[in-house]
């Protein structure tokens, strides 16, 4: 039989278990200089960058139909058998294109063959090594995932805002951004910017794309519904608890989570008139409804107010804003306390104090038993899960339960401070 003629085929991937595979160009350096010695014609190239891990490459398939459109058998050149396949099906491909005769030969400068059972036998056995690697490998990736999110670390790269730690194999904080993040979602809360004109806010602080050009509204979306800034990490469908210094506090994210579904749904409303006292005060007269309107005069606009006269009719004529306040003020001079009762209002002030601060302790003790139970149970499910006690379904759903409870524990707790924090603020404000 003729020497055949080959197909070279070279292959790497991007993805980290192939870094340290030979490079395309200098596999091809390797593969002429081997056909040179072994006195191999090469009569065409096929050269791809992609995983062989799943079965779909263009390139390789291209060869395969190449090769049953050959009207003689051909051979193949490759720097390894790993090279050409990494899953079942494509290895299979190759054997039964060797079982058929339409592959008369295959050589590697790192691996022998010869088409014989034994040869067949080996090659099967080196395909088989390959896809084991290649599972393995993916596995310890997987389980090295896993157990980065159960000890709360952020498993990929950083998000904006924070910096990847080689050290500690976690996250910080950006001293910088961090505070651009932070301000970026108290601006947006309080309704001061679109998503387009908050891109170009960020961009004023050195925040942009790739391209130096604002960043997009697709990608200020995702950052201000990212959860790593209030310490979660998100992986898959599933979150867990991060062990890193979250950058912006929970009722905060609530807030801007808010304000997004405001504006995901907008309201067509008239513009209302800023009419300080509608809506709290009758007519003294008939009981009606006090209301109010503009009016025009001696160069300006005036605010004034009148009786509805929904009960019928009434006597009283319209009233200025000015003239209305100086009434309700001698009002409420009338119920103000006198000067005398300071004294008896701050100790009574002092002792509702004390009775807060005592319920607040209870209230937060409280709290933290439930997280310290919940925090509990997800430790025993997870541990449950990966011992393979539990499905994945059932480990999921339970999950989501627990993290939801863990969750709004938390969102009370942080509410509970912040209205504490009001609390103290307004009976300083008393004791001045």
């Amino acid at each position: 039989m003729n020497n055949p003629k080959y197909f070279l085929y070279a292959r790497k991937s991007t993805e980290d278990e192939e870094r340290q595979v030979m490079s395309i160009e200098a596999q091809l350096a390797e593969l002429a200089e081997f056909a040179k010695r072994e006195n191999i014609e090469i009569v065409q190239k096929f050269i791809e960058s992609k995983s062989a891990k799943k079965p779909g490459r263009e390139i390789f398939n291209e060869m395969v139909e190449k090769i049953h459109e050959s009207r003689e058998p051909v051979g193949i050149i490759s720097w390894h058998p790993d090279r050409l396949a990494r899953n079942s099906v494509d290895g299979g491909q190759i054997i039964y294109l060797i079982d058929i005769q339409r592959v008369a030969s295959l050589r590697f400068p790192t691996f022998w063959f010869e088409p014989t059972p034994q040869g067949l036998f080996m090659m099967q056995v080196a395909f088989g090594q390959s896809k084991y690697y290649s599972d393995n490998l993916s596995e310890n990736v997987k389980r090295g995932i896993r157990q980065k999110l159960r000890r709360g670390e952020w498993p990929s790269k950083a998000p904006l805002g924070y910096v990847n730690n080689p050290k500690t194999r976690n996250i910080e904080l950006h001293e910088v951004k961090a505070k651009i993040i932070e301000r970026a979602f108290e601006e947006f809360s309080q309704g001061k910017y679109t998503l387009e004109s908050l891109g170009k806010r960020l961009a004023e602080f050195g925040l942009e794309s790739k391209n130096r050009t604002p960043l997009a509204k697709a990608t200020i979306q995702r950052m201000l519904t990212n959860v790593a800034y209030i310490g979660l990490v998100k992986h898959g469908s599933e979150i867990y608890e991060g062990n890193y210094q979250p950058i912006l506090s929970r009722q905060l994210f609530e807030a801007v989570q808010k304000k997004l579904k405001e504006r995901a749904r907008p309201r067509h409303s008239k513009k209302r008139h800023d009419f300080p006292f509608v809506g709290l005060l009758h007519c003294g007269e008939c009981g009606g409804m006090i209301t109010a309107q503009f009016a025009k005069g001696n160069g300006g606009i005036y605010r004034y107010y009148r009786c509805t006269k929904k009960f019928g009719s009434c006597s009283q004529p319209y009233i200025g804003e000015n003239q209305l306040a100086e009434q309700l003020q001698s009002l409420l001079q009338i119920v103000a306390p006198r000067d005398d009762w300071t004294e008896k209002m701050l100790k009574q002030v002092e002792i509702w104090e004390k009775e807060n601060f005592q319920s607040s302790r209870t209230f937060v003790q409280n709290l933290e038993t439930e997280l310290k139970t919940v925090q509990q149970k997800l430790d025993k499910l997870v541990s449950a899960y990966l011992d393979g006690d539990i499905e994945k379904e059932i480990y999921l759903e339970k999950k989501e339960g627990l993290m939801k409870q863990k969750m709004s524990l938390l969102k009370q707790k942080e509410d509970f401070g912040q209205k504490r924090k009001n609390w103290i603020a307004r009976m300083d404000k008393i004791k001045q």
